[in-house]
């Protein structure tokens, strides 16, 4: 009875010193009091107009044309996990604001670009938040919009379509101008992917989407980067939490050179020139517009010489 007891002590005691120490990855996460001193901080890099402050880190102001963004310095060793972050969006704009934030996991970190202020043809997972109230083309959802996309580094990042190539699955979502936190929840966990979000003050995670089928390589690094264009708002990261989903002693293939695949992708959207008239359907158009401005004319000038001559003979009436 006393052997049983002292196991089931020690069982509880391993199981929380492992819960403690290794369930949360600390070198992965990012929590107020923020750390560090002048423009560096323990584990963390940031880079363009990234302002790190006692209550959120500003990666983007409520400006135009700003770019910021924050990487974590330590390579992911983790095969599962589930990366927490809070974050508030917020602006002056009540129907024209933008352009959205992303949370990456990538080979590459700390370089600027096109997409949402980082690089183009990345390799690795993005989940997008786009809140771009101005939409590109044609779309079947509303803004702001939740996506994961996917990509090894082969593929351009295409602004017409959104990144539509790239995308896994994706869900409308409220995020701007709330009063209370917002979270959005990645959570890989044996080759599915899953997102969730927590925007509605309610405390519980709401299912965005899952993803069987998508193989993540080990070594990556986590980011979140943001920007604004002719439209802004402010990007606020608030906490970035990473947790491991890995057991003590589960073992686990090597995943250091697997470039990222997903089994499925949804079908993207055309591009705006895709659905354009051909060139002569163009011509023929403008040939009946300027038919028609031609007509327009003509019947103009023949009303007046016909009023002309109404008033003529109606003023010569008047001397009989």
């Amino acid at each position: 009875m006393n052997f049983l007891l002292l196991f089931i002590q020690f069982a509880i005691s391993v199981h929380a010193e492992w819960n403690t120490k290794d369930f949360l990855k600390r070198e992965h996460s990012l929590v107020k009091p923020y750390q560090g001193s002048g423009v560096t901080m323990p584990y963390w890099d940031f880079m363009g107009s990234t302002v790190i402050t006692n209550s959120y880190i500003r990666l983007t102001p409520d400006l135009q044309s700003k770019s910021g963004a924050i990487w974590n310095s330590v390579p992911c060793k983790v095969h599962n996990w589930e990366a927490q972050v809070q974050f508030k969006v917020s602006g002056k704009g009540k129907d024209l604001f933008g352009d959205g934030f992303m949370i990456w996991y990538t080979k590459d970190r700390m370089e600027g670009g096109p997409v949402f202020g980082s690089k183009d043809f990345f390799t690795g997972l993005a989940i997008s938040v786009d809140t771009y109230s101005n939409q590109n083309g044609p779309h079947n959802h509303q803004h702001p919009y939740i996506s994961a996309m996917l990509n090894n580094g082969s593929k351009k990042y295409d602004h017409d379509k959104d990144g539509t190539h790239l995308q896994l699955a994706g869900c409308e979502t409220k995020i701007r101008n709330l009063k209370h936190d917002t979270f959005i929840a990645i959570n890989y966990e044996n080759d599915v992917l899953k997102v969730f979000t927590d925007v509605e003050g309610k405390n519980g995670w709401k299912p965005c989407l899952e993803v069987p089928g998508v193989k993540l390589p080990t070594g990556y690094y986590f980011g979140v980067s943001a920007v604004t264009g002719e439209l802004s708002d402010n990007h606020d990261l608030i906490s970035f939490k990473l947790y491991s989903k890995d057991m003590p002693g589960q073992e686990f293939e090597d995943r250091s050179d697997l470039l990222p695949t997903a089994e499925f992708f949804e079908a993207p959207r055309d591009r705006a020139e895709d659905v354009k008239p051909s060139a002569p359907f163009r011509r023929f158009l403008t040939f009946i517009f300027y038919l028609f401005i031609a007509l327009l004319v003509i019947c103009a000038i023949i009303g007046g010489i016909w009023y002309y001559q109404s008033w003529n003979e109606k003023k010569a009436k008047r001397f009989y």
